[in-house]
């Protein structure tokens, strides 16, 4: 790779990391109810919205009662999300005149956006009107992003609390970090956007004469274009801020009008990070010892930066049959070399490969270049990064609470291994703990095996895959390791806009998502009822390298057994083939 793209991604890292230790401090005040600044301004907004809703700032919920709040207001955001795209047609706000959403499109559409997934099965700048992407898409983006935080946050008071029996309050924890941190976050980054040409309008679409006329599939010609406008900047801060994902336009990223320089590519990117990885300063402040939220961070860094190798070293080397076309696929100051099939010319490998790397990482599912269109170990590596749990880096809250149930398995093993009651951050782990544990790991593994099963052996399931083979094989394990992980990007090549893949990814994201949560938040109510142990000689430093190690050998471990069978009927199978001709 060349020097200057290794540099780009450096400095990269350096950025994201200067940024990490401000703003997590910064939410730690939030979230334990300290003066942030911010409050003197919002503080009479949040308590009004209190007031309105009848909640009581104060008012502590069991983890149970949280777990409920939580489901119900998922409940009314998919009805809500459901009925607008289904009358769409009827409301104002349509300029391009579109129709209401099919049924079965409606509910996987309301059901991607409630869990924080955004899957899109359709093309947006001529599926969802203006109104629909603003009230309905948009206000999604912040209120599922806003729930996975909550639920991170529950977590850590579990770890903070001594023999209590509650972990906080669900409606407050929405509040807050919707007021206090997605909305300003999103503004600064919208107000960045725009100025570097991300469109932001209600006006009609454009329409504008060809130079050269042309002729459409039934042989007509065509002598002007439409261009899809729209208030795009706004989602645009919010979809990468809340690793949501879900594009404004069918290209995602990859649109000029979404993302069209190299430098709002690298905002989008540090975007899509910076939360994920900031919860980890707050998950150390908030328990006291920064220490450990270092060591989550660093274990979630190792794997980021491993993988990310992988891949810009997968696309730089380019593939033997261009080779052996006589294709000069080296890096040089004029081309920049290796597969650039399916990549913007204007982000090339480095920008591209980033980008995968952090939105499969992360639960965000955003893209700027084709995965499909990767080499055969280039699109292993943002697969393989969904079906570790999403949990290198990983969505806003579901990334920090993902890995801290890692942790808890980490600190059992070693516990097991030495003859001792595992203990993490003062709170011993008994069977309660591992039972939810397991569920948590074991379920989206289960939703992605279970689900690519059906597809493939089904009519309906194959009739989706575009390319026959492994790479087709590659499509489907895809679709599903997604939506079972709550991501949302696609290999593109499969077509998903059916009844099958809309029912079963819809299904599939509903498990990934509240199977998921409602076990993080049990653990949250045990912890917190239990009391502090003191630390011993015999308690295992959770803070240094050694704990690191072990976290990472966890986490591939429970990937590779899962994973690497359906790996090596997709992705490996068809590098091997690639390499034997």
């Amino acid at each position: 790779m060349p020097n200057i793209d290794i540099l780009q991604i450096v400095v990269f890292i350096a950025v994201l990391l200067l940024l990490v230790k401000p703003l997590g401090s910064y939410m730690a005040r939030v979230f334990e109810g300290k003066p942030c600044g911010l409050d003197r301004v919002l503080g009479p907004l949040e308590r009004l919205i209190y007031r309105l809703a009848g909640v009581k700032a104060d008012g502590e919920m069991s983890w149970q009662r949280y777990a409920v709040a939580l489901l119900s207001f998922s409940l009314a955001g998919f009805a809500a999300l459901y009925l607008l795209m289904r009358l769409q047609k009827f409301l104002p706000g349509n300029p391009a005149g579109l129709d209401n959403v099919a049924p079965d499109l409606s509910f996987n559409t309301a059901v991607s956006f409630l869990t924080n997934t955004n899957w899109q099965a359709y093309a947006g700048e001529t599926t969802m009107k203006y109104a629909t992407q603003m009230l309905g898409l948009t206000v999604q983006n912040f209120l599922s992003a806003a729930t996975g935080i909550a639920v991170a946050v529950a977590l850590v008071r579990g770890f903070t609390r001594r023999t209590s029996q509650t972990i906080g309050n669900f409606w407050v924890d929405l509040t807050r970090t919707t007021l206090y941190v997605l909305l300003p976050l999103a503004l600064v980054i919208a107000v960045i956007l725009m100025s570097q040409g991300v469109v932001q309008t209600v006006g009609p679409y454009a329409h504008t004469t060809l130079v050269q006329a042309t002729q459409d599939g039934d042989g007509k010609a065509v002598t002007e274009q439409t261009i899809a406008l729209g208030p795009v900047a706004s989602q645009e801060a919010i979809k990468e801020l809340g690793t949501n994902g879900g594009g404004f336009f069918n290209t995602n990223s990859a649109h000029p009008f979404e993302n069209p320089t190299p430098l709002s590519n690298f905002l989008e990117i540090l975007a899509i990070l910076l939360i994920p990885a900031s919860l980890c300063y707050m998950f150390g402040k908030m328990v006291g010892d920064t220490r450990q939220g270092w060591a989550i961070l660093t274990a979630m860094m190792v794997l980021f930066v491993a993988l990310l190798a992988v891949c810009a070293w997968a696309e730089q080397q380019g593939t033997p049959q261009m080779a052996a076309l006589g294709v000069d696929q080296k890096a040089s100051v004029t081309q920049p070399g290796g597969n650039m099939e399916g990549k913007e010319v204007r982000f090339g490998i480095a920008g591209s490969v980033l980008f995968a790397t952090a939105t499969t990482g992360t639960s965000c599912g955003a893209v700027n270049s084709m995965h499909d269109s990767f080499t055969p170990l280039g699109g292993l590596v943002p697969m393989w990064l969904m079906q570790l749990g999403e949990v290198v880096f990983g969505g806003v809250g579901s990334g920090l609470y993902g890995m801290l149930i890692f942790a808890i398995v980490a600190v059992f093993i070693a516990g097991l291994m030495v003859g001792r009651t595992p203990e993490y951050l003062g709170k011993k782990i008994e069977i309660f703990e591992m039972k939810m544990a397991s569920l948590v790991v074991l379920v989206p593994v289960l939703l992605v095996l279970i689900g690519t099963a059906v597809a493939v052996v089904t009519t309906a399931g194959q009739a989706g895959a575009n390319n026959p083979g492994a790479h087709g094989f590659s499509e489907i394990l895809y679709a599903y390791s997604s939506t079972a992980n709550n991501n949302g990007s696609a290999f593109a090549g499969i077509n998903c806009n059916t009844p099958f893949y809309n029912i079963t990814t819809a299904l599939v994201m509903l498990c990934g998502r509240f199977l998921f949560k409602i076990p993080v938040l049990a653990i949250a109510g045990a912890l917190a009822a239990r009391k502090l142990t003191p630390v011993s000689p015999g308690t295992l430093r959770t803070h240094g390298p050694l704990f690191v190690i072990l976290l990472v050998s966890v986490v591939l471990v429970v990937g590779a057994l899962s994973f690497i069978p359906a790996l090596a009927l997709g992705p490996i199978a068809e590098h091997l083939m690639m390499i034997g001709h």
